[in-house]
C-alpha cells in the first residue's frame, strides 16, 4: 500500500470474505473469475436491478441472496465485509459512498471517476467510514505485462531510451456487448470521456505509471472519427508523456472500424515496446489476438528470445487480480494496485490528455489539475 493509501491501518478478516457483487453486467463475466473456486472468499449477495440478470447469475452462487438495489441489500441486515462495485461511470460515486456508508470495504470498476472533486469525495467517504477503497486494474496482473516489467527492472536492457504503446479498436471481431452497457458508454462519450481514451485507455495510462513512475507533462491531441450518425469515437489520438525520470512514452490509438479482430473479450489489438541501450522487450497482444507471434519478446545482444509458455489469456488478468485483492483482505500485505490515491494519479494523467488538446497540444503538469 502506497504512503497515501485511504486506511492508515487494516485489520485483517480472520475468515473468508462476505462478498457482494453489485453490477451483473457484461464486465461481470471477467471480474467474477477472482472468486470462482477461491477459499478465501464466500459470496453471499448479488446485486442488479435486472431479474433476468439475477437469475442467470444466481447459477454461479446458489447459495447467495439476490437483490434489486443496495439500499434493499443494505436492509437485509445480511452480513458483508466487501463488495464488488461494477456499475457505469456515472453511478460510482452513489454506489461506492453507499457502500462504504454500509461498512464494506470497496473494490471499485475502472476508471475512477469522471473528473477529480468526484473521486476526491470518494476518497473522503473511504477515510470517514474506515474502510478501504481499491480501484481495480488488472492489466497490471497480464503475465506477459508483469513479465516486461521484470526485464525493464533486471536492467538488462540498460538505461531505457523510450517506450511506445499502440492500440487499434476495430468494429468487428469479440464478444456481444449488451445494448444497455453500450448506451452508458456512448452517452460517456457524448459527454468528453472517449471510449478509447478514457475508458479503456485508463489501463494503459496505468501501466505507465506502473512501470515508470510518476508522470510531469502529458500532450495530447484527442481525435474524432464518427462511426454513425450523431456518434463519435475518440481516434486518431496521439499521447506523449515524460516521466519524471525523464523517461518519455508514446501512445498511438487507431480506429480500423472494418477490421474483423480475433478475440474471445473485445476487439481491441494493443502493444507495448520499451527500448533500452542495449536491446527492446515487447508485449506483441493483449485483449485481442492481432499479431499471431508469441505474447512476449526480448531482443538482446542480437538474438531475438520468445517467451511461449506465458499465460497470455486476458481473462486471467481479471482472476488474478480479483484473488489479489481477497487475500490482500486476508492478509492485508502487499500493495493494493491501485489504492485510491493512486488511482488518483491515473485520472489526473487522463485528465491532463483532454486538457491539452483542448489548449493545442500544450504540456499539462498532472499535478497543476484541480
Amino acid at each position: 500500500m502506497s504512503e497515501n493509501a485511504v486506511l492508515t491501518s487494516f485489520t485483517p478478516i480472520d475468515r473468508p470474505v462476505r462478498a457482494a457483487f453489485v453490477g451483473l453486467g457484461r464486465i461481470y463475466d471477467l471480474n467474477v473469475r477472482g472468486y470462482l473456486d477461491n477459499d478465501d472468499v464466500r459470496v453471499v449477495a448479488i446485486v442488479d436491478p435486472k431479474q433476468e440478470r439475477r437469475a442467470q447469475r444466481q447459477l454461479d452462487w446458489p447459495e447467495a441472496r439476490a437483490f434489486d438495489s443496495v439500499d434493499e441489500l443494505a436492509a437485509s441486515g445480511l452480513g458483508v465485509d466487501a463488495v464488488e462495485v461494477l456499475l457505469p461511470i456515472v453511478l460510482h460515486e452513489q454506489g461506492v459512498e453507499q457502500c462504504l456508508a454500509q461498512g464494506w470495504h470497496v473494490n471499485l470498476q475502472k476508471p475512477f471517476a469522471n473528473d477529480l472533486p468526484s473521486a476526491q469525495r470518494m476518497i473522503s467517504a473511504a477515510r470517514l467510514n474506515g474502510r478501504q477503497l481499491r480501484v481495480m486494474e488488472n492489466y497490471v496482473f497480464y503475465e506477459p505485462l508483469r513479465k516486461l516489467k521484470e526485464v525493464v527492472d533486471s536492467g538488462e536492457l540498460g538505461p531505457v531510451s523510450g517506450y511506445h504503446l499502440k492500440m487499434v479498436a476495430s468494429g468487428r471481431g469479440g464478444w456481444e456487448v449488451p445494448g444497455d452497457t453500450s448506451k452508458w458508454q456512448f452517452d460517456e462519450a457524448r459527454h468528453g470521456r472517449g471510449i478509447l481514451l478514457f475508458d479503456d485507455g485508463w489501463h494503459k495510462l496505468s501501466t505507465a505509471l506502473w512501470l515508470f513512475g510518476p508522470i510531469k507533462e502529458v500532450r495530447a491531441w484527442v481525435g474524432a472519427t464518427e462511426v454513425v450518425a450523431g456518434l463519435e469515437i475518440d481516434a486518431p489520438t496521439t499521447v506523449v508523456w515524460e516521466h519524471t525520470n525523464g523517461i518519455r512514452g508514446v501512445w498511438d490509438i487507431t480506429l480500423a472500424v472494418d477490421m474483423y479482430l480475433r478475440s474471445d473479450y473485445y476487439t481491441n489489438d494493443e502493444r507495448w515496446e520499451v527500448t533500452g541501450r542495449r536491446g527492446f522487450a515487447r508485449v506483441n497482444r493483449c485483449t485481442a489476438r492481432g499479431i499471431q507471434q508469441p505474447s512476449f519478446e526480448v531482443y538482446l545482444d542480437g538474438e531475438m528470445r520468445s517467451y511461449h509458455a506465458l499465460d497470455d489469456d486476458w481473462a486471467s488478468s481479471f482472476r488474478d487480480s480479483g484473488r489479489h485483492w481477497l487475500r490482500w483482505l486476508r492478509c492485508g500485505e502487499g500493495p493494493l494496485l491501485w489504492d485510491a490515491e493512486e488511482a488518483m494519479e491515473v485520472l489526473r494523467v487522463a485528465l491532463s490528455a483532454y486538457e491539452s488538446s483542448a489548449r493545442g497540444g500544450v504540456g499539462i503538469d498532472p499535478q497543476s489539475l484541480g
